[in-house]
């Protein structure tokens, strides 16, 4: 699990799941996902690290899961490289991310947000202007199944994915 936070996600990984290694770079978040750790149902170890240069071997997981992640990356492109370069061929990344808008006034305010500066300051470098599943798709991965809905007000509300990819044999 890339970007773990806290760790709310350890209390749902199924038994089939044997082993989770949970990536966070903020020191204070990563003492929390530790704590979390310990009461999970699977075996989870937390490490320090960031999508953009993972500690990790080429190819040695069979998933990976990235929740709300790759809009605060600093190099969207390079940390998803780093997520095909760990993932073995054929591995599955699953994904929940918010992403820009497809149309309208939705777009228009968070490409001005984005472009301002405003929001990657006050949302810890989060992004709202970018197109997620076409970055997965560019790094690499077939994109399998995509869901996806708003949360919020009407054309404001900030639109949402989740969904599944697969890792092709090499990179394109």
């Amino acid at each position: 699990e890339v970007g773990a936070g806290d760790g709310p996600h350890f209390a749902h990984y199924p038994p089939a799941v044997s082993e989770v290694l949970a990536v966070e770079p903020e020191r204070h978040l990563r003492r929390l996902a530790s704590d979390a750790a310990r009461g999970a149902p699977v075996t989870v170890t937390v490490v320090d690290g960031i999508a953009e240069l993972l500690p990790l071997e080429d190819g040695v997981f069979d998933s990976i899961v990235s929740s709300l992640v790759l809009c605060s990356v600093t190099d969207q492109e390079i940390g998803l490289a780093e997520l095909h370069r760990v993932l073995m061929p054929g591995g599955e990344l699953r994904f929940y991310e918010h992403v820009i808008a497809e149309r309208g006034l939705g777009k228009a305010v968070q490409a001005s947000l984005d472009g301002s500066g405003i929001w990657p300051h006050l949302g810890a470098g989060c992004h709202l202007a970018r197109d997620t599943v076409g970055a997965i798709a560019a790094a690499g991965f077939r994109v399998e199944q995509v869901r996806r809905f708003t949360s919020g007000p009407g054309p404001l509300g900030i639109p949402f994915v989740l969904g599944t990819a697969r890792r092709h044999s090499r990179h394109p």
